[in-house]
Order: C-alpha cells, then sequence, then structure tokens
C-alpha cells in the first residue's frame, strides 16, 4: 500500500518550528511521508511544493497571528494550479473563534494547541481514505441525565410546572439506578434516582448534589467509536460497551477528556427512537 505523503509547512514569518517538527516525526511513526517545507514560506512556495511532491495532504502551523491571512492564501495558490483536490488542515495557536472562517475559507480541519497527535494522524488517513471512516459524527443528544434522589419528588416540576410527558420508568441493573424518561423536542430529561448506597448516582449526589450529571450523545457504531477514542488516547471510563436504559449500548467517557463533562454515548437498538 502507498503511504500517504503530507506537506508541513511554516507560512509567513513566524521564526519557530519545534511544534511543526514534533507533529511531522509524529505522523512518520504513524507510517506516513512527510515533506518539510522549512520555515518563512509564502503561500506560493507551498503550493507549488505541494503541486511537485505530489501530496495527499497539506499540514500548515503558525504561531504568528498571520493564519487568517495566509491558510486562506495557500488554498488560492492551490486552485490557481489546478490542485484544489489536496486538502489543507492547519494548526498552532489559532483561537476557537477563527475556526470557522478558517473553515469556510477551505482549511479543511483546525487543530489547536492541545490536540492529539494521534487524533490528527487518524483525521489524515480519514481524509485520504473516505472508505475507511467507521466513525460518523454522533446524529444528536440522546438525553440528558439528571441526578435526583427521589424520582417521585421530582416529577411535579418536570410533568406539571414545565409540562413535560413521562414516558416511562426503568430500571438499569448495570448502573443501579431507576430511570425516568421525559421527552423534549428530539431528545429527553432522564431523571435517575439511586437505588442503593454503592450507585454512581448517590456517590454524585453525595459530593455535588443533584443535578446535571451527564449528557448522553447518539452514535450508531459505539463499538467503533470506541475502537476509535482508545486510538486517539481518549480517557474512557468504559472501554466496552454495557446494557443501558431501552435495551442500548452505553459507554463513558471520562470527564478529564472533556474539561470535566460527562459524556456518555449511546447506541439505540434497531428500529427505536
Amino acid at each position: 500500500m502507498r503511504k500517504i505523503r503530507v506537506l508541513i509547512a511554516k507560512p509567513g514569518l513566524d521564526g519557530h518550528d519545534r511544534g511543526a517538527l514534533i507533529i511531522a516525526q509524529a505522523l512518520r511513526d504513524h507510517g506516513m511521508e512527510v515533506i518539510y517545507t522549512g520555515l518563512r514560506q509564502t503561500p506560493v512556495q507551498i503550493a507549488q511544493a505541494a503541486v511537485q511532491e505530489d501530496v495527499d495532504v497539506i499540514g500548515l502551523s503558525s504561531l504568528s497571528g498571520a493564519h487568517r491571512s495566509l491558510f486562506p492564501k495557500v488554498v488560492e495558490e492551490l486552485v490557481k494550479r489546478n490542485a484544489s483536490d489536496i486538502p489543507v488542515v492547519g494548526g498552532g495557536v489559532i483561537p476557537t473563534e477563527d475556526i470557522p472562517f478558517l473553515k469556510e475559507k477551505g482549511i479543511d480541519q483546525i487543530f489547536t494547541s492541545g490536540s492529539s497527535t494521534d487524533v490528527l494522524a487518524n483525521y489524515i488517513k480519514q481524509l485520504v481514505d473516505p472508505d475507511s471512516t467507521v466513525v460518523k459524527k454522533p446524529a444528536k443528544i440522546a438525553h440528558i441525565g439528571i441526578a435526583v434522589q427521589s424520582i417521585d419528588q421530582a416529577m411535579p416540576f418536570y410533568s406539571h410546572t414545565l409540562g413535560l410527558e413521562l414516558e416511562g420508568v426503568e430500571t438499569v441493573d448495570s448502573e443501579d439506578v431507576k430511570v425516568a424518561f421525559l421527552k423534549i423536542g428530539e431528545t429527553r430529561f432522564e431523571l435517575l434516582e439511586p437505588l442503593s448506597v454503592n450507585s454512581a448516582i448517590q456517590k454524585f449526589i453525595d459530593k455535588k448534589g443533584e443535578g446535571i450529571h451527564h449528557i448522553a450523545l447518539e452514535v450508531d457504531n459505539i463499538k467503533a467509536r470506541l475502537e476509535q477514542y482508545k486510538a486517539d488516547g481518549v480517557k474512557l471510563i468504559n472501554e466496552q460497551a454495557k446494557p443501558g436504559a431501552h435495551n442500548s449500548e452505553i459507554a463513558f467517557i471520562h470527564p478529564k477528556a472533556a474539561g470535566g463533562v460527562l459524556f456518555e454515548l449511546s447506541q439505540p437498538v434497531k428500529g427505536s427512537e
């Protein structure tokens, strides 16, 4: 199989390339061929080198703050050379608010400071070979889990004050909880009542009090997603799926991977909402 060829470039007057060199080595460790163009490259030089080297992907690194100008110019120069099919990804010190602008200008993806090189490498592999992509984006928020000491005591607020209809109540033995489902739009609130002092929900309430416990994302292939997250170095609570409510399969991402937010992955049984 032909190796993926990646061109790593530092556009503009930025004189620091330690990060670019680390990325280049990381991509080589993933079996890619990497061409590094060096410091202070113009968009014309970068685009020309990409065409001459017949690369699959261009990776741009910027620490100087000139990314809003330089990154789109690289895309423009590729278009001039009939090479707009070469995807461009960017990274470095890039404010989050600039990401939508850069994507609008043709940059495929932005990896901000702190992004894992494994995530970058896997993204490039999927970018070059879309058929290898088995992990789609989450379909929607499946539900928001709310820890309560007693469903019976909490229900009047949700059913009478908010006017939400109770869909049903179920016991989830794997989590040692009783769950009440209340539909709201395309998602649900799930009230989580602990069934014993050893329940994770009871421990949560003891530590933080009642309130939002987790956000569940609906996914279509939980096994493949967990494998991808493990390959990307994402910290998980569950490396394998387990039974959840509504006969779904669930797994939790560790809060340390998401700034303190507990995310659940939920794959519904086929044919369910």
